[in-house]
């Protein structure tokens, strides 16, 4: 597996390998306001080694927060915990992205300011529960962005991105997986809008793409990364014609010249090399796998060319140090299922850490 272990060009940065830590929604925010803490520091700083981090998710506005004690960046005490951070890990000889993650529907008011409802493209509640400081909770029906809503979505997007820069981010990666806002906007079933945000593959797009846009304008192209995950079911999305939106989609935003499309790989491997054609910049991939668990073999996916990159969850919470592990082909820490909230390992959320 030599090729993982050399030098990649990621929007003018040169990482020192193609293993990337995948973001990691962590609830360690304890820092008042919702500010990072020297923890955090400590945690990223310990897995310096990758060739990039991304963060945990990290919301660019209050109404964008759907668990408790998730980090912002929409404040300057926020922006200073940051600093801490990126300073620590560049410290390290890390490179750190911040993933902005606007929750959208989940969530659930207890999380929020008094009166404040999660949001939506369409009223639509979610089947499941959230996590809430009074324990699991049913999801409600989110409130349907309307177009001033939306945009000072995207407003908070390029805002956060701007607040990213100055606390020292290397970039940001904007969240558009997992069924969060961006993807319930791409979704058949959150989004049953009529207007030009949803009723057809264009305007199911629509959001992601002019928050990709208006984020690049912002802080430049070679800053800002893309998440995805075609055909992915989790936080109850439907996606009808998976394979069309997302065609449309890197079609859409191929020529912003993005640093990185980072793509959470449901069962359509497929899709995954139709888009990895498709897009000329740097492919991340956080692969499919029978257990949900990115491993060692994994890398053959950069040796073949599927992928530039193998995102990492839940193997380097377990193994700060896992580029040197990997390169000598272990011993391995194995992850502990029972740390991951809802019993998902695939980079979602640790509950409690390993570090």
């Amino acid at each position: 597996m030599t090729i993982a272990f050399e030098p990649i060009d990621l929007g003018g940065k040169r990482l020192p390998n193609r293993i990337a830590m995948a973001p990691m929604t962590r609830s360690r925010a304890y820092g008042p306001g919702a500010t990072p803490t020297p923890e955090m520091a400590t945690y990223y700083a310990q897995r310096a080694s990758a060739g990039l981090i991304v963060t945990e998710g990290t919301q660019p506005s209050v109404i964008g927060q759907g668990y408790p004690n998730t980090p912002g960046l929409h404040t300057p005490e926020q922006v200073e915990g940051w600093q801490h951070v990126t300073d620590t890990v560049h410290s390290a000889g890390g490179v750190i992205f911040a993933q902005l993650m606007h929750t959208g529907r989940i969530g659930h008011p207890s999380l929020l300011p008094d009166g404040m409802i999660p949001v939506g493209p369409s009223p639509v509640a979610p089947a499941g529960q959230v996590f809430t400081p009074e324990g699991m909770q049913d999801f409600v029906t989110p409130r349907e962005l309307t177009e001033q809503d939306i945009a000072e979505t995207i407003e908070g997007f390029v805002r956060a991105a701007r607040h990213a820069i100055t606390a020292g981010f290397d970039g940001v990666e904007l969240h558009g997986a997992n069924g969060y806002l961006l993807h319930q906007f791409l979704s058949t079933s959150a989004n049953q809008r009529t207007d030009g945000w949803g009723g057809s593959v264009e305007g199911r797009i629509r959001l992601t793409a002019e928050v990709t846009r208006a984020v690049t304008d912002a802080i430049g192209a070679d800053r800002v990364g893309l998440r995805i995950s075609p055909a992915n079911a989790f936080n109850d999305i439907a996606e009808d014609g998976h394979r069309e939106t997302y065609r449309a989609l890197i079609e859409t935003l191929e020529p912003i010249g993005l640093a990185y499309l980072h793509i959470m790989e449901g069962p359509d491997r497929e899709l995954t090399l139709e888009l990895r054609e498709r897009f000329n910049g740097v492919l991340i991939l956080n692969p499919h796998t029978p257990d949900g668990i990115s491993h060692a073999g994994e890398l053959a996916l950069i040796e073949d060319g599927t992928a530039d990159m193998i995102a990492f969850g839940a193997l380097f919470l377990a193994n700060p140090d896992l580029p040197a592990r990997l390169a000598t082909a272990g011993p391995f820490n194995t992850p502990d299922p029972a740390t991951f909230y809802g019993g998902d390992h695939r980079g979602y959320t640790d509950y409690p850490t390993l570090d």
